[in-house]
């Protein structure tokens, strides 16, 4: 007892420790931070670079200041010290993940970004996109759904391509491909893309639209010992509801349909939900062997009823280094596990009970007196919403695993072997049925309507590389050369059936029962594809005096797509300089710039066809004839060969500055980019014959983006107790077709209409894609005003003005009424610390694009034939003069298209880190977070941030799953 007495007074024994902290050339460093390590006991230094502080005996102290390296200092009784603060480059030393390895930031010649995990997004995000979005200038990333099940959509410096098989950017989780889902957000370290043709030209056809590199946590340093918990809750609710007619409103404007009634169907289809997630890492080892092993549960309602998500991923590594540390040996297995509830075939949530709800006129009951569902099987697509989530029953299970494993030998000081190896295999498994009180029965007498699916994926990685590291005098270089296999297989196969006798023994688990396959109305089918890749790539860097910098790449790689034609391999060149100005003799002088480099790089990528084969000729299944007393199925023409086809090229230029100010306390980025894709894929309509088919795929069009990217982080206010970072993004894109026809295939016009709207029953084209225009243009007609009884003017082709009556609706009379791609992007990023409290704020915005309101085009349009519930705009003066007359159809037009522009207050995050707590508390922090908190806008839909991909950006369908806003308190505990 005595013993403990003595330790304890030993450890809250103080003692008086002095000193001055200065830099290399013994000039005091004012405002340092000097704080006792392990505790929130702390000090800065005065204008001479002074600090006197009490801590316990044998303290270790941390003094730290923007620009400098940090250092730790052991307290000696009754000494006085004297700490040398070194100049931090670890902007420049920080290491920036490229293709096939690493590099220092300060020797990067491309456009790399990087995103490191202090400062990713915090709170209840769905996939690794939502952590840097608004992070990264040039990256759109939208989360244009609500759904649990959902998520991001990705778009790196515009869209890129009309028919080739990539659009979205190459995603590698530690080398292996994957998408933003494969891994858990908590389980991530880092996030790096390569933006420009000059990064990610090494990886050919697969970098085209670029390359994120998606970093997970590692084990590193000497003895580990490490245990880490992170795990949230949170709620949701919809960020934003239509404005409809209540029951009393509706019946006043409908007497006749007033059924005495007061439904709100959306709120009868919404709840509050509750979503936790769980992740526990644990990692152990020493400098020769260490692990890490990671799990991860996600548990997601969305706040539309039955739509839930079920997430579970596991992950082990393993590194051993032998034989002097010349080999490494790393293998890693990964393990994913998601179930997602159906009321839809193959998906998650029905989309279409969204819009029954809204639709639905309120003053209709929910059920019969007899319990059943209220339905109006005679009245066209108009369905109960509760009874289409109750009356399905289903669910999509998928599993994924991974295993990865590679060799790394260093024969010799400055070379480096490596081998990397990977297998995956997905495997999905659907069922779904509907029962005798679904619509597809009462209505359709499809009796208990089901389906079952299945699918498998497999692809084989295998890498090899070699790389020659060498520094002589002021002259570093590098080499690096390598190989790569890529193979996929994939199949599926589903079967419909239906004409089940009851609900007991019959869906989707006794399928084969129902009476449609007996009577040969039941469907069925499959499918196998085979693709590969094979590269032969190479790299070399060099600088001199870290002054001019070098990079030139080279990727030889053969694509399965193109089997058959005459250019199934392509070359991908690149080429990039940087000149560090800062270190020329004539800025050593100059106080503005710590660090201050210029950029230049041109790279070619590729993108193959979506589809295999289309470059030779294939035969296909047609029509049946009656030959030898039989019907038989005729084999035809399926496409014309083309032995032409080969890859579509981007060819990119970047122009970029990078700049480091004030310490390392302002440092930024801008970039130029122009890229032109050239021999655009496209199906071109030719006479048959000669031909045999009535289309050939071929290279023809061009197409151009062009923008620029600015990046600046600034740390305005840093005290001892207080301290404020802000990061700033902005990005402008300007898209163009430049073509659609080539040198030898033509097209009959310059433009193809693409993409439908939906309103009353009736679908209209919705995007026209035209040379000389950008992608994403709305094709409509333009309506200018109204008359005094409220009937639309019309602009026709020639700039007349034409009454309702006149107008003949003629496709010429159509315009471009507006473009759903965002021209500008913005973020707003800050972070603050005072003493222990943390508070994150994101905020991010886009700009110079227009929406298709669906719910306005049709809840607006006052004749209602259907006489389904409407907005209550319907009630408001069109241009100002006059409610909308009820003589108008309903249609798509300009009335409809509205200014998309927002700015998101995105993500408040509020935290507390209480630090060392007992023996076996490394840091505790609690926080709590609001996801999607704010939008500001004139949009008058839900929610502004709708679908950008594709060729048809910009609508917003009311079958849309709503937007939510969530409320979240988590915790992260290390161990």
């Amino acid at each position: 007892m005595k013993e403990a007495v003595e330790l304890s007074q030993q450890r809250q024994e103080k003692i008086k420790v002095s000193g001055k902290v200065v830099d290399k050339n013994g000039e005091p460093i004012i405002g340092a931070s000097i704080k006792e390590e392990g505790s929130a006991n702390g000090t800065i230094t005065d204008l001479d670079g002074n600090f006197s502080l009490e801590v316990a005996k044998k303290a270790m102290l941390e003094i730290s200041f923007i620009g400098f390296k940090p250092e730790r200092v052991l307290v000696q009784s009754g000494k006085t010290l004297q700490i040398i603060m070194r100049e931090d480059t670890e902007l420049l030393d920080e290491v920036v993940v490229i293709g096939y390895g690493t590099q220092r930031k300060g020797d990067v010649t491309s456009a790399v970004a990087s995103v490191k995990a202090d400062d990713f997004v915090k709170g209840a995000v769905k996939d690794v996109g939502q952590l840097i979005q608004g992070k990264v200038a040039g990256l759109a990333i939208t989360n244009p759904s609500g759904d649990p099940a959902g998520g991001t959509q990705i778009r790196l410096r515009g869209t890129n391509t009309i028919g080739g098989a990539n659009t979205n950017p190459l995603i590698l989780i530690d080398g292996v491909p994957g998408d933003l889902s494969t891994v858990a957000p908590e389980d991530v370290e880092s996030v790096d893309v390569l933006k420009d043709g000059s990064a990610a030209a090494i990886y050919g056809t697969r970098g085209t639209n670029g390359v994120i590199l998606i970093t997970t946590k590692q084990a590193k340093g000497g003895d580990i010992c490490a245990v880490d918990y992170s795990g949230y809750i949170s709620t949701s609710m919809l960020a934003s509801k239509l404005d409809m007619l209540d029951g009393r409103e509706f019946a006043a404007l409908y007497p006749d349909y007033d059924y005495g009634y007061n439904t709100d169907w959306v709120d009868e289809i919404t709840r509050t939900p509750i979503s936790h997630v769980h992740n526990l890492s644990l990692m152990g080892g020493n400098s020769k062997t260490s692990y890490i092993a990671n799990i991860n549960y996600a548990d997601r309602q969305g706040t539309m009823k039955k739509s839930d998500f079920e997430n579970f991923r596991g992950r082990v590594e393993i590194t051993h280094r032998m034989f002097d540390d010349k080999v490494r040996l790393k293998f890693g297995v990964f393990g994913r596990k998601s179930q997602m509830e159906s009321t839809t075939n193959g998906g998650s949530f029905r989309g279409g009970v969204y819009s029954q709800a809204t639709r639905r006129n309120p003053t209709e009951p929910i059920r019969n007196e007899d319990g059943s569902w209220y339905e109006n099987v005679n009245k066209f697509e108009y369905e109960n919403p509760l009874a289409l989530l109750y009356e399905a029953s289903g669910n999509v299970k998928r599993t994924e695993l991974r295993y990865n494993g590679s060799i790394t030998y260093n024969p010799i000081k400055d070379l480096t072997l490596s081998a990397m190896f990977s297998y995956t295999r997905k495997n999905m498994n659907r069922g779904y049925n509907e029962t005798q009180n679904h619509i597809s029965a009462l209505r359709d007498h499809k009796d208990g309507w089901s389906s079952v699916g299945s699918s498998t994926e497999m692809e084989k990685l295998m890498e090899l590389t070699a790389q020659y590291n060498k520094t002589i005098n002021d002259h570093t270089f590098s080499i690096m050369g390598g190989y790569t296999y890529d193979e996929t297989d994939y199949e599926d196969l589903y079967f419909d059936n239906y004409g089940f006798q009851d609900d007991y023994f019959g869906g989707w688990h006794n399928i084969g029962i129902g009476s449609a396959l007996k009577e040969g109305k039941a469907s069925a089918g499959s499918s196998k594809t085979r693709t590969n890749l094979i590269g032969f790539f190479g790299r070399a860097t060099y600088s001199w005096k870290n002054r001019y910098l070098f990079m030139a790449a080279l990727r030889y790689e053969g694509a399965s797509q193109l089997w058959g034609t005459d250019n199934a391999w392509g070359l991908f060149p690149s080429v990039s300089f940087g000149w560090r100005i800062t270190e020329e003799s004539f800025m050593q002088h100059q106080n503005l710039f710590d660090d201050l480099k210029l950029r230049v790089g041109y790279g070619v990528t590729g993108s193959q066809p979506a589809k295999s084969f289309l470059g030779v000729a294939m035969l296909k299944y047609g029509s049946y004839a009656y030959v030898n007393n039989a019907w038989i199925q005729t084999i035809v023409p399926a496409s014309n060969p083309n032995p032409d086809l080969r890859w579509e090229e981007k060819k990119e230029t970047n122009v970029g500055i990078d700049w480091v100010s004030w310490k390392g306390r302002l440092s930024g980025t801008i970039d130029y980019y122009n890229r032109l894709v050239d021999g655009l894929i496209y199906d071109y309509a030719v006479p048959t014959p000669p031909n045999l088919y009535n289309t050939t795929t071929a290279n023809g069009g061009k197409m151009r983006n062009q923008g620029v990217e600015v990046l600046v982080n600034v740390i305005p206010v840093q005290t001892k107790d207080f301290e404020w970072s802000t990061t700033a993004t902005f990005s402008f894109n300007s898209n163009k077709l430049e073509s659609l026809s080539g040198s030898i295939f033509k097209t009959e016009y310059d433009y193809f209409d693409t993409g439908s709207v939906e309103y009353a029953g009736q679908v209209a084209s919705s995007h026209r894609v035209q040379v000389g225009e950008s992608i994403g243009n709305f094709y409509g007609f333009k309506v200018v005003d109204v008359d005094s009884e409220g009937r639309w003017i019309y602009e026709d082709r020639n700039g007349n003005l034409v009454n309702y009556k006149d107008f003949t609706h003629a496709p010429e009379d159509k315009h471009v009424i507006g473009n759903g791609l965002p021209k500008y992007y913005a973020g707003w990023n800050n972070n603050f610390r005072y003493k222990n409290f943390d508070l994150a704020i994101t905020m991010r915005g886009a700009f110079g694009f227009q929406i298709i309101n669906g719910a306005r085009m049709n809840y607006e349009n006052v004749k209602n034939s259907r006489v389904e519930n409407r907005l209550k705009s319907v009630n408001d003066l069109v241009f100002g003069k006059h409610t909308l007359s009820p003589e108008v159809e309903p249609e798509f037009n300009s009335y409809y298209v509205e200014d998309g522009d927002y700015w998101k207050i995105d993500n408040i995050t509020l935290g507390y880190n209480f630090g060392k707590i007992g023996k076996y508390i490394k840091s505790l922090r609690l926080y709590a977070s609001v996801l999607n908190t704010l939008t500001i806008t004139g949009y008058k839909g839900i929610d502004p941030e709708v679908p950008t991909d594709g060729l048809t950006p910009g609508y917003d369908t009311r079958d849309r799953y709503p937007t939510s806003r969530s409320f979240t308190f988590g915790v992260n505990v290390k161990f």
